[in-house]
């Protein structure tokens, strides 16, 4: 998973914000913690997680949880055939310095002096990209919270259950690839980076899915897309800044990415042929809670909008922006011919209009933001050792 952007707000300003609506996620307020080797560690609080207003939770009745437990060999035949077997599967080391080789400590000397050419702001949108996958933890106890899909054991051999540890195992590289190559090349603060890891994980998130694998699912297929755009941005921009080993590391993450778009795409359109009404009422809730990227609780003890900064760095360079949001409601109306639905319910046919129509009014209101955009300023990030960079 990676960012994700909430282009509803860019009305008053002149960039996007990628927060959640207001109503879902008030200004967090997290404690600062002292460092570890601080003498005065009576001061120290206990870490407090920023409190969610508003939360909804097992809203699906029991008949559509019966829907799922008849897809159980659907998904078997359908869904898993979408995960790569581990033998098949690169592993980060195959990007990165071989430690065990005579020559490693050159090839980090290497790395480095690529990483030298690439400017700060690049570096800012990697690391978030990084943190957000760092936190699979949170996104797999989401998963495990959908009723109906849910790994009931830890172990449930059910065909919901696997893809969802196997999913995981699949995202769990990304993370290790990404935050070894970050740690190797000198350009980041890594221990303000582990903090902003800590602090996320704590904080957990709340996307709006209600314990409904109908909204669960439609968040995943929208964030994998997302995902895939964004790790496929960076590639393109590492190889802009002539880093070709890079660009592939990022590259194969955006591939792993796409692949699993595609599994989460396929259990919607499934859905949609057998419960037309249920899945269109359920796309049109999640579009209008504002499809929030899952690190939106991000925080490194210093900046309590790096969330908003972070956010609009990805936007100024490229890497994720509103017309990729409006984008992707748009490949997603078309392919689960939204339009070609009938039969629908008074509110079903309120929920088709609403989601066929909100792309094009998420375009207008980012040129009229563009129209309106004034200079950015330069703030410090810590992930870069406090250096400016331009929002």
């Amino acid at each position: 998973m990676a960012l994700n952007i909430n282009p509803m707000n860019m009305i008053g300003s002149n960039l996007p914000s990628f927060s959640l609506p207001s109503l879902k996620s008030p200004k967090v307020s997290m404690v600062s913690t002292l460092p570890p080797r601080s003498k005065d560690i009576g001061n120290l609080k206990p870490f407090t997680a920023p409190k969610l207003v508003h939360q909804a939770t097992h809203t699906m009745p029991p008949h559509k949880i019966e829907i799922f437990n008849s897809l159980e060999e659907w998904a078997r035949d359908n869904i898993l055939i979408h995960l790569k077997p581990v033998e098949k599967c690169w592993q980060p080391k195959d990007f990165l310095p071989d430690p065990s080789s005579d020559g490693f400590e050159d090839q980090v000397r290497e790395l480095r002096e690529r990483a030298k050419e690439i400017p700060d702001e690049y570096f800012v949108v990697l690391v978030g990209d990084m943190i957000t996958e760092e936190a699979l933890p949170t996104y797999q106890t989401m998963l495990n919270t959908l009723d109906g899909t849910r790994d009931e054991t830890g172990a449930s051999p059910t065909s919901w259950a696997t893809w969802t540890r196997a999913w995981t195992a699949e995202e769990n590289r990304h993370t290790d690839l990404l935050n070894k190559y970050l740690y190797m090349c000198g350009r980041v603060d890594m221990r303000q980076v582990e903090k902003t890891i800590q602090y996320l994980i704590g904080s957990g998130m709340d996307p709006g899915t209600e314990n409904s694998p109908y909204l669960g699912f439609i968040y995943t297929t929208f964030q994998e897309r997302a995902t895939f755009i964004s790790h496929g941005n960076t590639a393109r921009l590492a190889k802009v800044h002539g880093d070709m080993n890079l660009a592939q590391l990022c590259g194969s993450i955006a591939a792993d990415e796409k692949r699993h778009e595609t599994a989460y795409t396929k259990i919607l359109e499934k859905l949609f042929e057998i419960d037309p009404d249920g899945s269109v009422l359920s796309f049109a809730d999640m579009m209008r809670k504002k499809i929030s990227m899952p690190a939106h609780l991000m925080y490194d003890g210093q900046d309590e909008s790096l969330f908003d900064h972070y956010s609009s760095v990805a936007q100024r360079i490229g890497v994720y922006t509103a017309k990729d949001y409006a984008d992707i409601v748009e490949y997603l109306v078309e392919r689960w011919k939204v339009k070609e639905l009938t039969g629908l319910s008074a509110d079903g046919r309120q929920a088709q209009d609403y989601v066929c129509g909100l792309a094009p009014r998420i375009r207008r209101l980012e040129e009229r933001a563009q129209e309106r955009a004034k200079e950015t300023p330069f703030i410090p990030f810590s992930w870069v050792s406090g250096r400016e960079v331009k929002l």
